[in-house]
């Protein structure tokens, strides 16, 4: 899995050369790790044994691993969700509901989830909880959706984990066709796979990332501890609404009975959505800016210092490695997620661990330097919102003079708000498309893009724009490369600057 780098040139500013407790207490020993009670005593949160056959790179099971993904890819795609949850459900009753083995932390949103999941993941294995995560969509392998204690699930225990399941999916699939209705999708299956290797892990929490919406989606048979909220805007509008209230009344299905909720600073249309799902579920409410906040940030080499003020104490001068202040706020709002899961908001974290997790998180595919000499950067914003969150990052953390972007955006997304947010930073376009079914053609695109600009290249091969784009950044100083638009045209560039080798 690409992890994210740090600077090796001067292009960065600042950079100079359930029910948890029982009736009557139980007998243990604080272990002195800050953790609630019933969080102490447990593994020591290694992922693999020291004696263990499973490894990330297991050759061996590789064959099986691309069987699997297969048959995951012959269910209907992650572009057309049905909005149910009774498939789901009933898969997990027949495996013993395996989602219930352990707490949840749910995360739902527009923008920024799958970085505030990674960032919360990362703190709570800092104090030493085995967890899980699943997040989507993938960059480069299946496997990374499905983490165990910071590492991609191996492909043994993808293998060992779907052969166990996929009785129980198909039983369900062909109840549903006897009943006229679709068979299980891909995410519904990658769900129940999920929930069931994190029981057979086993993990002490699981941080689950929303796949689309939240009231219908997939994962919502879990009932999240804690519901936790990105910043709501437009996008899947056919989907789950043509307003932002609408949209966020479908997110705010994932609030469960007397859950504690946090949530990042909303518009008052879909704050009064989360509000009112709150008060109906008896469950707590925080928001950014009110019971939590980022009090500041500071560009550093390799990332950013930030100081938060969290629901239970300040926390000073922690090193974030990741650009942007999209990312900060992220990395507020996950430690606010935390706080609620170990201490119901009222326990301070231990600055030393949580300063461990923020320094050791990753966020693959956002802002993430693939390349050097020239500088290649890959971001997987596909909306206007997380567009002009990367724009304003481009502008406050580099200093390049010029700037290509390689573009390619999918055809249920809003492209032309998205080449919006990016001309103001854009010397010239490189417009493209991914392999992905769903790409829009790179001429119709390219349409678009001229409405804010003559410097416009087009080439329906990614990798020759991308090579092109290259070329032209490595002709003059201080320039760079961005590549942006959909998650699919990144994890291209991402396996061709591997492949190709464009670190130095």
């Amino acid at each position: 899995m690409s992890k994210n780098d740090n600077p090796g040139d001067n292009d960065y500013q600042g950079y100079d050369g359930g029910e948890v407790e029982p009736e009557e207490e139980p007998d243990f020993v604080d272990d002195g790790s800050g953790l609630p009670d019933f969080l102490q005593g447990g593994n020591e949160g290694t992922n693999l044994d020291d004696d263990s056959e499973y490894d990330f790179d297991d050759n061996e099971y590789q064959s099986g691993a691309d069987d699997v993904y297969a048959e995951l890819l012959a269910r209907i795609g992650e572009g057309n969700p049905q909005p149910r949850l009774e498939p789901t459900r009933r898969a997990v009753e027949l495996l013993g509901d395996p989602h219930r083995a352990y707490p949840v932390i749910h995360i739902a949103g527009t923008n920024g989830k799958t970085s505030t999941s990674r960032i919360t993941e990362s703190i709570l294995r800092a104090y030493g909880l085995k967890t899980g995560l699943l997040t989507s969509p993938h960059l480069t392998r299946v496997n990374e959706r499905i983490v165990i204690d910071g590492q991609p699930i191996s492909n043994r225990a993808l293998v060992e984990n779907w052969a166990d399941i996929r009785p129980y999916l198909l039983l369900i699939d062909a109840e549903l066709a006897g009943a006229g209705e679709s068979e299980l999708t891909f995410f519904e299956a990658l769900t129940v796979l999920a929930f069931a290797s994190f029981a057979d892990a086993p993990v002490d929490v699981a941080v689950i990332e929303v796949g689309m919406g939240g009231e219908w989606d997939s994962t919502n048979v879990a009932d999240g501890q804690v519901a936790v909220f990105t910043p709501i805007a437009l996008d899947h509008t056919q989907r789950l609404g043509n307003t932002v209230a609408e949209i966020a009344k479908t997110k705010s299905g994932i609030i469960k009975p007397v859950a504690s909720v946090v949530s990042a600073t909303q518009t008052p249309d879909a704050l009064a959505e989360l509000q009112r799902a709150a008060e109906l579920t008896e469950s707590t409410f925080a928001q950014q800016g009110d019971a939590f906040s980022l009090e500041s940030t500071t560009v550093a080499v390799g990332g950013q210092v930030i100081s938060v003020k969290g629901l239970a104490a300040s926390y000073p001068d922690l090193f974030l490695p990741m650009f942007g202040d999209h990312q900060a706020q992220n990395a507020t709002l996950a430690i606010a997620a935390v706080e609620s899961f170990l201490g119901g908001g009222s326990q301070p974290l231990v600055g030393d661990v949580l300063a461990e997790g923020l320094q050791t998180a990753t966020s693959p595919g956002r802002l993430q330097i693939v390349g050097t000499e020239p500088t290649v950067l890959v971001d997987a914003a596909h909306n206007p919102h997380g567009a002009a969150a990367l724009a304003a990052a481009i502008g406050s953390y580099f200093t390049f003079d010029e700037v290509a972007v390689v573009i390619g955006v999918l055809q249920d997304k809003d492209a032309d708000g998205i080449v919006s947010a990016l001309a103001p930073i854009a010397t010239r376009f490189y417009v493209t498309q991914s392999e992905s079914d769903r790409a829009v053609a790179a001429d119709d695109l390219a349409y678009i893009v001229r409405e804010y600009t003559e410097e416009v290249y087009t080439d329906e091969s990614a990798e020759t724009a991308l090579e092109a784009a290259r070329e032209w950044a490595a002709e003059g100083e201080k320039r760079a490369v961005l590549v942006t638009g959909s998650i699919t045209l990144v994890g291209d560039a991402i396996t061709l600057a591997t492949v190709s080798k464009w670190k130095r």
